[in-house]
């Protein structure tokens, strides 16, 4: 299987809701996020690579941007939570990429460089 992967930085705010958080996450505070796609697919496209790769990070910039400086709390529902940002960039990325070779798809937040999360699926 050939891959592509591509990464872009933002920064982004949220305040948790889960009971019992920690004084910290209960504030609205700020977090330095990595959002990383990695698109995969068993053949290459018609000029010999996966996908443009100039095309992969106009489309992850693209995405992240409607997160860029924003409150997370007012994108995502439930608890903001990384594993929830990371399947909305997912679902906006599969909505967005015209990558016909590509066909599956994970998408990985890292989280102030100390936790990882990711969302991995097939694009339909």
């Amino acid at each position: 299987m050939y891959s592509v992967t591509v990464s872009e930085p933002f920064v982004a705010q949220h305040v948790l809701t889960v009971p019992d958080a920690p004084p910290e996450e209960s504030t609205l505070h700020s977090h330095a996020f990595e959002a990383e796609v990695t698109f995969r697919g068993s053949d290459l496209g018609e000029h010999g690579y996966l996908l443009d790769i100039d095309l992969a990070r106009e489309a992850l910039a693209g995405v992240v941007d409607a997160y860029r400086d924003e409150t997370l709390n007012d994108h995502l529902e439930g608890n903001p939570s990384a594993e929830r940002l990371a399947r909305r960039l997912f679902d906006d990325l599969a909505a967005t990429v015209d990558a016909p070779a590509v066909e599956a798809m994970t998408v990985a937040v890292h989280e102030d460089d100390t936790a990882v999360v990711s969302f991995s699926g097939p694009i339909e």
